[in-house]
């Protein structure tokens, strides 16, 4: 089983950026638990990080009929991005959207999750631990 892991802008500053709500594990770390994840379950897994919207589309257009899961942070373009949901209902790929912090203890603006509603399911507040939770379901459910 084929999937890509995205991650939105700033995911990349894990560890430095507001480690009070993100913790202080690196995105180093979140990369290495992605890794990890896909040995010890038997995966092939891709990861991408980009800050820049068209990136992130130009990416899930790429993975049509090549993967057969998505797990996608799209950190703050969560709630902005029209684009990255059209992107995802497009290819048609089943999709989990994982949030490092829990978004809806936050401020009200981080309540709306555009991608999401796309996403089968949402993992939110689970730290990085939330990747690992989407790869397995994503396998569970879809595995080949």
């Amino acid at each position: 089983m084929k999937i890509l892991v995205i991650n939105g802008p700033n995911i990349n500053m894990l560890g430095i950026r507001e480690p009070d709500i993100y913790g202080q594990q690196t995105f180093a770390d979140l990369l290495a638990l992605i890794e990890d994840t896909a040995r010890e379950e038997n995966l092939e897994i891709q990861q991408f990080q980009s800050n820049h919207e068209g990136a992130i589309v130009d990416k899930i257009q790429e993975c049509y009929k090549k993967v057969d899961g998505i797990v996608i942070n799209p950190a703050a373009y969560t709630h902005t991005s029209v684009a990255i949901l059209d992107a995802l209902k497009a290819v048609g790929i089943p999709a989990v959207e994982v949030h490092i912090s829990n978004v809806d203890s936050r401020e009200a603006f981080r309540h709306i999750s555009y991608p999401g509603m796309y996403c089968e399911k949402t993992v939110k507040g689970q730290g990085l631990d939330g990747y690992r939770q989407a790869i397995v379901y994503l396998k569970e459910k879809y595995g080949k």
